[in-house]
């Protein structure tokens, strides 16, 4: 039995790697990553866009910065409270109709939050747009694992979760410039934000019906022989999972291994969303920059998180090693935040962002890969939504507790030497990963 986390070029049984398995493997990339990608673009968005309108909305509501951060990061309450039901749904009824059903109800919440009249209407539709909105992402990697064989996964998971760094190099300026439409028509232009970024879901979710196969049997466009290769190796993996406990919803919520990504996942989520949240005002504070100007300058950190993030998925399925990568990246990532706290320097500043965006979600599609490599069925379903929730706390804790040393100390210091602890403890829970390994 091989240790997860590592596997071989080709399994054996499986047949050699040729122009049957290439051409599969480049139709189903080609055919979903493209259009999945756009989909985690609007979702990503429409979650950390609060980020830009609080270059406005907060004055204007006098929202202070620790209810901006618990109205930010309540979002993940909703979001915690559905995750398992909502991909346990998607796993009985088929991911078509699920995702399209989640992606309608966020849009609409998305664009009612232009209604935001006060801190008590923030909480309320931000932890609506979670509950939403629960079930999306878990939804997609599962969905993934229905496609795409174990040596291909990690950069597909990669390529489409690209999607969360080019959120924010698509949405800064574009956030931005919204920002500037401020008195058009009565409306301030942090409600022109919300309002126009939440219909491309909507329009979006009603795609899916008539894009997104269920699966790769009920798919047109992939020819039969690709299909049973597909089966054939899939199913073979699926065997070779079998011998792992985690197959079974009870199984996976109480694996160890699963506990242990969810502590990894919280870590990385802590750091994620406290950095996309509190960036613009970030940015702001240490530059001056119109709104606008500094749109455009967030971008550069989420720049830097695309390549690296695409790089590591490539590098983590051609080696065949999934913990290195996720313990490297996270190590680099608290060096970002660390380094930043002793100088004053904008430069250096956004230069640590930078490094610290690259190491968080570098891990992504590594740590991705990795839970797949164990978890199958009705355990993945639970285990992806098991992890994926708890981990997700890590967005209410991150924002909110940045904004609470703010209000304490008037500076960013103790909330960035929090993130670059909590993304060091990860690394560390990742790497301690061999040691259970070696148990089983």
């Amino acid at each position: 039995m091989r240790a997860h986390g590592t596997f071989p070029k080709n399994s054996p049984g499986e047949p050699a790697a040729g122009s049957l398995e290439e051409q599969a493997v480049r139709r189903m990339t080609l055919r979903l990553i493209p259009f999945m990608f756009v989909l985690y673009i609007v979702a990503y968005l429409d979650r950390v866009n609060v980020g830009f309108a609080a270059l406005q909305m907060n004055a204007e509501l006098h929202i202070s910065h620790a209810a901006f951060g618990f109205g930010s990061g309540i979002f993940f309450i909703g979001y915690f409270l559905f995750e398992i039901p909502s991909n346990l749904i998607l796993h009985r009824i088929g991911a078509r109709i699920w995702i399209a059903r989640i992606m309608i109800s966020w849009g609409v919440i998305a664009s009612a939050m232009m209604l935001v009249s006060g801190p008590k209407s923030f909480y309320v539709l931000r932890f609506l747009l979670g509950f939403a909105e629960a079930g999306f992402f878990p939804g997609m990697i599962l969905y993934l694992t229905y496609w795409f064989p174990q040596q291909y996964l990690a950069r597909n998971v990669a390529l489409f979760m690209t999607a969360v760094a080019l959120a924010g190099v698509i949405g800064g300026p574009v956030s931005g410039a919204l920002l500037e439409m401020h008195g058009r028509w009565g409306l301030s232009g942090w409600q022109w934000l919300f309002l126009l970024e939440g219909i491309p879901a909507v329009l979006l979710g009603v795609a899916v019906l008539f894009y997104l196969p269920e699966c790769p049997e009920k798919s047109a466009w992939l020819p039969t022989r690709e299909k049973e290769w597909l089966r054939q190796r899939l199913a073979q993996e699926e065997r070779e999972k079998s011998v792992y406990p985690e197959q079974g919803l009870l199984q996976a919520v109480k694996s160890g291994r699963v506990w242990i990504l969810c502590l990894v996942y919280f870590s990385l989520v802590v750091a994620m969303y406290g950095i996309s949240l509190w960036m613009p005002l970030m940015l702001k504070s240490a530059t001056g920059f119109s709104n606008f100007r500094v749109g455009v300058l967030s971008a550069l950190p989420y720049l830097a998180a695309t390549v690296f993030m695409v790089i590591l998925g490539i590098l983590s399925d051609r080696i065949g090693q999934r913990r290195p990568f996720i313990a490297g990246s996270l190590v680099l990532a608290a060096a970002g935040f660390l380094l930043s706290v002793p100088v004053s320097s904008p430069v250096w500043r956004i230069a640590c962002l930078v490094a610290a965006a690259a190491g968080i979600w570098g891990a992504l599609g590594p740590f991705w890969a990795f839970a797949g490599s164990f978890l199958s069925g009705a355990g993945a379903a639970t285990g992806f939504a098991l992890i994926n929730s708890i981990g997700n706390l890590g967005g209410f804790t991150g924002p909110f507790l940045v904004g609470f040393f703010l209000d304490s100390t008037g500076s960013y210091t103790a909330g960035m030497v929090f993130m670059g602890i909590a993304v060091l403890v990860g690394g560390i829970a990742a790497w301690l990963l061999r040691f259970v390994q070696k148990q089983r």
